[in-house]
């Protein structure tokens, strides 16, 4: 089992001058702890004009500064928005490889495409075609950070003449594919394209189970054609994440912040929103009431608690359910709301103390296994795919010199 954490930089109002910085610092503070205790990625978001819920923007800002300031963790988009009207995908291939090389080989490469009316329509894209956009943007970054040239193309969503892309990452044919995922059908659209699944959804192991099942059921079958020039067959399931040795202060530390994070996606999604004058958090704590006595004593007494909050044998029972259930990496969900960073610190290193070993311990075995297992089954798939044609030298289209140059030339 691998681990990671993740990150949608949640800055519940009123919001303080400075509360931004020391969020960004915090996060940074964080990744730099995780990759110290050997946790093996660290995933962030791109979301935009999601007050309160989401301020990483700019994902690619942050992983650098974390692939900087890091030696072994995976830096994970997590995801990328690729549709062109967010970056264009010439833009999102070169960022890649840089970041690529920055990190020297850790980094990523999570798909994704927006969901809410703020985002597709600051950004002008239809939601009915917004699916098709990110796949098609998707296929033409894998074939840009692996092509020399890049031959160019004419799609429904964008264009681009030959160009050769660079630099080229380190990683080849280039970093490992993701998709974001929050059900079955989008399971099987990940698998379907050879990606691997981030699973934003907080499901239980059975549930789990079923997707993993869907996921690996199509990785083998003639459905899997490669969106890009590698298989991923991965899944992560995301998990909250608050672990104390007292269960009702595990509780107590997480539990507030992880209802706002479920609480502000449906509410961002099915609620009408003033820009610049969001009242999700004020929302939320007033539907919410004073619950938490009454949570803790009612959670304190289960034997275990089984959604990544409590003690570490909690924990370490809620991950050996998601790694029997076929998960292949649980990423925990430790910043939302105001939960507060000593906390999160804290979590971070009592699972690395008392959890982690057993867990890790097991992963080459494990990995290895399944890589034999799956092996013919990604060779076939490969040899399903449908490759844009290289160009030959004399097909390379020449690039003319400005009108203005070749004026001077014809005066000289």
């Amino acid at each position: 089992m691998r681990f990671g954490i993740f990150y949608e930089h949640q800055l519940p109002r009123p919001w303080n001058e400075g509360d931004e910085a020391r969020l960004f610092h915090e996060a940074l503070e964080q990744v730099q702890l995780a990759d110290r205790l050997g946790y093996d990625y660290a995933w962030e978001v791109e979301h935009h004009f999601l007050e309160e819920y989401s301020h990483s923007s700019a994902p690619e800002v942050f992983l650098s500064a974390c692939a900087a300031l890091t030696k072994n963790i995976r830096v994970g988009h997590g995801i990328r928005q690729v549709i062109p009207n967010y970056n264009h995908p010439a833009r999102t291939a070169e960022g890649l490889a840089t970041l690529d090389i920055i990190s020297r080989g850790r980094l990523d490469f999570g798909i994704g495409e927006g969901a809410t009316r703020l985002e597709l329509g600051g950004f002008g894209i239809p939601a009915k075609e917004k699916r098709a956009m990110a796949l098609e943007a998707a296929e033409q970054i894998a074939n840009m950070m692996v092509m020399d040239p890049y031959p160019g193309y004419e799609g429904k969503s964008f264009s681009f003449p030959c160009r050769n892309v660079v630099p080229k990452p380190v990683q080849k044919p280039h970093p490992p594919m993701w998709m974001a995922c929050t059900n079955r059908d989008t399971i099987r659209i990940a698998a379907a394209n050879g990606l691997g699944a981030l699973a934003f959804s907080f499901v239980d192991p059975e549930e789990a189970r079923s997707w993993a099942e869907i996921y690996y059921g199509i990785i083998k079958s003639d459905q899997c054609v490669p969106l890009g020039h590698s298989v991923n067959a991965n899944i992560a399931m995301v998990s909250n994440f608050s672990v104390h040795h007292d269960r009702a202060e595990a509780i107590r530390r997480g539990q507030e912040g992880f209802e706002f994070f479920g609480y502000a996606v449906n509410a961002l999604v099915a609620h009408d929103v003033v820009p610049g004058r969001s009242t999700l958090f004020a929302d939320f704590q007033k539907a919410r009431g004073d619950r938490d006595e009454e949570l803790i004593a009612a959670l304190k007494m289960a034997e275990r608690n089984a959604n990544g909050i409590g003690t570490p044998d909690d924990i370490r029972d809620h991950i050996a359910a998601f790694e029997a259930a076929g998960v292949d990496q649980v990423i925990f969900m430790q910043q939302a709301g105001r939960n507060q960073h000593r906390h999160i610190c804290e979590s971070l290193e009592l699972f690395a103390a008392e959890v982690m070993g057993g867990f890790k311990a097991q992963v080459a075995e494990r990995e290895a296994k399944k890589a034999a297992m799956l092996a013919p089954y990604i060779e076939a798939a490969l040899a399903r795919k449908v490759r844009m044609k290289p160009l030959a030298d004399d097909e390379i289209p020449v690039v003319r010199a400005s009108v203005q140059r070749a004026q001077i030339n014809q005066a000289s």
